[in-house]
């Protein structure tokens, strides 16, 4: 049997970060704190993620995607969020991978998004349905040529023998479309999340975070609630 205690320590000590000292928590700066004034959540998302297009150094508009499967069991994975407005969250993808099909089946996902130099996250909950057609071909004629070819290459979260494999099957879809248009396959389009609830969340030293929910009510207003870190 592992002794658990002395396997902890041993891998804290290697790959698992600290806790921060008094020292580092001081390091960080002064916090801005006006974002918890404000009463409408869609508005300061917008603001923090135009911030965190300054401060990452790669795609802040990545966010984890959280399904259910029809076993009961729990799915996440990182997407890109490629619309927002007032009705909600859009991303897209191919609706026969193991995502499309859990989110076709539960209609609900949550979404989270990190920005660590910033030190701020967002989490989000809500309803799932799918896009218009036509802003399903929208985006997708704005994808490169390479990225349409591969949405119909991929059997997404289907098992492939080989690299090789797919790369046959990518140069079939090449010649396939030689010198055409290359069309929205049926299978891949958009997904709006709808949220009824947005958390906002602000580092703070010490953990003491600043954590502030959103809820949507029925009528579509929303509420404010702080909450302990």
């Amino acid at each position: 049997m592992v002794n658990f205690r002395l396997f902890v320590g041993f891998m804290t000590d290697k790959i698992i970060p600290p806790t921060p000292s008094r020292a580092e928590y001081m390091d960080n700066g002064p916090r801005e704190m006006g974002w918890l004034e404000a009463d409408e959540p869609i508005a300061l998302f917008e603001k923090w993620l135009a911030k965190a297009g300054d401060t990452e150094p790669n795609d802040p508009n990545a966010m984890s995607l959280a399904t259910m499967g029809a076993d009961g069991q729990p799915d996440v994975r990182i997407v890109l969020l490629k619309g927002l407005s007032r009705d909600g969250f859009v991303f897209y993808s191919n609706a026969q991978s193991q995502k499309g099909e859990q989110l076709n089946a539960s209609g609900k996902a949550a979404l989270c998004f990190h920005w660590k130099s910033w030190h701020r996250q967002v989490r989000i909950r809500g309803v799932v349905q799918p896009v218009s057609e036509a802003a399903s071909d929208a985006y997708f004629a704005q994808r490169a040529r390479g990225s349409r070819i591969g949405a119909w290459a991929s059997d997404q979260s289907r098992p492939v023998s080989s690299r090789d494999a797919m790369v046959d099957r990518v140069e079939e879809i090449e010649a396939r479309f030689a010198d055409k248009e290359v069309p929205r396959p049926k299978h891949w389009h958009g997904w709006c999340v709808s949220p009824s609830e947005i958390e906002f969340w602000q580092d703070g030293a010490f953990r003491l975070h600043d954590r502030v929910l959103f809820s949507k009510s029925s009528a579509g207003d929303w509420t404010k609630a702080r909450l302990y870190p």
